[in-house]
């Protein structure tokens, strides 16, 4: 086997090599989300309107998960120049402004959200900024973002998942991957009684047949 050899010209070409593609559907070509069939809107503007657990989707959002060093300066710029905000370095964290959150996944791994029609943009702008060795992946299809909350919403959380849901454990902002039933999501405690599940497209019908159950003692109230 013959060994090919590079210049260092050649080696930086390769390096800063990447393939962007605009995952964004034509007008033509309706977006569903994970839980389109449940057809949230008709529940909501015809289902109960008082519940110990109230649920709403943010559908269609914009995911994208970055790797890079968070103890390289130049990489932390160029994320708090393409977001407006600074990654959170502090593990099980979270930052967030009016359009853009980022969660701590780990040391050297976040979950970006940013509004649906502004993925593709936001991927661009990190291609353009970003120096070094990083990575930046964008799976907005996979997931989707559910938000629960009401006076129940712990005990209903309690049946779900083995995280200590306690406010002096369990903060606002704080960030968790942990099984949910049987699966998997990422949660954040977004207020005192709210919190965010994101969950994977595949397992979305089975988280929400399992908070109608896990809230029928409540009452559950879907919000548009």
């Amino acid at each position: 086997m013959s060994e090919i050899k590079t210049t260092p010209k050649e080696e930086k070409a390769v390096l800063v090599k990447a393939e962007v593609m605009n995952q964004l559907p034509s007008s033509e070509i309706q977006g569903q989300s994970p839980l389109h069939h449940a057809d949230l809107a008709t529940l909501a503007s015809k289902g109960p309107k008082q519940g110990g657990v109230h649920l709403r989707e943010h559908k269609l959002l914009g995911h994208l998960t970055l790797r890079c060093n968070q103890n390289d300066e130049a990489q932390k710029a160029a994320v708090e120049k393409v977001l407006g905000l600074a990654l959170p370095l502090s593990p099980l964290t979270s930052v967030e402004s009016e359009n853009y959150s980022i969660r701590w996944l780990s040391p050297d791994e976040w979950l970006i959200l940013v509004p649906g029609l502004d993925a593709f943009d936001v991927e661009t702008k990190f291609r353009a900024e970003m120096p070094g060795h990083y990575s930046l992946v964008n799976s907005s299809g996979g997931s989707t973002v559910l938000e629960v909350s009401g006076d129940n919403v712990v005990e209903m959380l309690k049946k779900s998942v083995s995280v200590d849901l306690h406010q002096s454990e369990f903060p606002v902002g704080k960030v968790v991957s942990t099984l949910f039933a049987k699966s998997t999501v990422i949660m954040r405690r977004t207020g005192d009684l709210r919190f965010e599940l994101i969950i994977r497209r595949s397992f979305s019908d089975y988280i929400w047949l399992w908070i109608q159950d896990a809230s029928r003692e409540f009452g559950l109230v879907i919000e548009a």
